[in-house]
């Protein structure tokens, strides 16, 4: 058996960085395990240069449809992109199924025109696996969402290349760490760790063209961060480079706005795997309840005095922060990792095909 491998990153980029040992297989949803369970894998090729989305669904139609190589199945880690393969595979011009992860809940269109377009859409889609049962639920209340279409998967970390880079914790100033780009509250965040004075270290995503503009870096900027706060900017995908300053920090901060997926999910898997405390935005969406398994604290959306409160408490007591962090790891290694997503991904690809 063997599936063609969708991504809405450049595959090949990823593939050459791993096998230097710089990038997490994760990052890839479980496709580079699927060998150990009998399904082999056609990786697609990204297009040279960003196109715009229209232009991204013809290109990967056309490498679908032209593709010499024999497939089963088509596996992907998110539909943007590959919306004129669903459609085909909706009206039955399309015959092998479609597995694909879905990041949001499926919920109704305010528009009649475009939810009938939808429930044609959704059609193609054979297999829809969502990241927490909280995506899963409220997916529910769509009638869009067909449940035998649809299952809870447990995305995780690549453990072997968090463990290669693990490092023994140091007895200088204790470090909080910020990464992430996606739904982050700068400002709620800023201002807590001006209270605090304790030492973060906050990455900001931005672009190098000084003609496009850095909303996130002139954010951080208004909130006048204090000396205790080191801002990095980095730009592009750089797992390797934030895992690194990652593992030498001794606890996780994720601080979010309010949303309808699982903002902050990477930062938090990574955190796992390397056995750091948490801090996180209590969304319900995220498939980990911090306080109830001891890994972490959880704190209200715009909470300065939670999350002020949260820092000191995780600052003055290391020693309930290293426990936090091994219990943390235990999950990572019984739930949220990459040879179990593989495992449950070759299980749903498996049913599919059968079908």
């Amino acid at each position: 058996m063997k599936v063609y491998f969708y991504h809405t990153q450049n595959i090949q980029y990823c593939l050459g960085r791993m096998d230097k040992g710089e990038f997490p297989s994760h990052f890839l949803y479980g496709a580079c395990h699927l060998g150990d369970h009998g399904i082999g894998v056609v990786w697609h090729r990204s297009p040279r240069k960003n196109r715009s989305r229209i232009a991204t669904a013809l290109y990967t139609a056309w490498r679908i449809l032209t593709c010499r190589e024999h497939f089963d199945a088509i596996y992907a880690t998110h539909y943007k992109g590959l919306e004129l393969i669903v459609l085909l595979r909706a009206i039955g011009l399309y015959r092998r199924p479609i597995v694909v992860w879905h990041h949001q809940p499926v919920v109704k269109s305010a528009s009649r025109l475009r939810e009938l377009c939808g429930r044609l859409f959704y059609r193609g889609l054979d297999r829809m696996i969502f990241f927490s049962k909280k995506l899963y639920n409220d997916s529910l209340l769509s009638r869009k969402a067909l449940p035998a279409h649809m299952v809870v998967g447990h995305w995780g970390a690549d453990l072997d290349f968090y463990d290669s880079i693990a490092v023994s914790p140091s007895n200088n100033t204790f470090t909080f760490i910020a990464t992430g780009k996606e739904q982050r509250d700068q400002p709620t965040l800023i201002e807590a760790f001006n209270r605090t004075r304790r030492h973060l270290r906050l990455f900001i995503g931005i672009n190098p063209d000084p003609n496009v503009p850095n909303p996130n870096l002139d954010a951080v900027h208004r909130c006048k961060p204090a000396d205790n706060i080191e801002v990095k900017e980095i730009c592009g995908l750089l797992p390797y480079e934030i895992a690194i300053d990652v593992a030498h920090a001794d606890c996780v901060v994720i601080c979010c706005h309010k949303t309808r997926y699982t903002a902050g999910l990477t930062t938090v898997v990574e955190a796992l795997a390397l056995g750091k405390p948490i801090i996180c935005s209590r969304n319900p969406q995220i498939p980990v309840d911090f306080d109830r398994e001891g890994c972490g604290i959880s704190v209200e959306y715009g909470d300065v005095e939670g999350w002020q409160h949260a820092i000191e408490y995780i600052a003055t007591h290391p020693e309930e922060a290293r426990r936090m962090g091994q219990r943390g790891r235990e999950i990572a290694e019984r739930l949220f990792n990459d040879k179990r997503d593989a495992e449950e991904i070759a299980e749903v690809i498996k049913e599919t095909v059968g079908r």
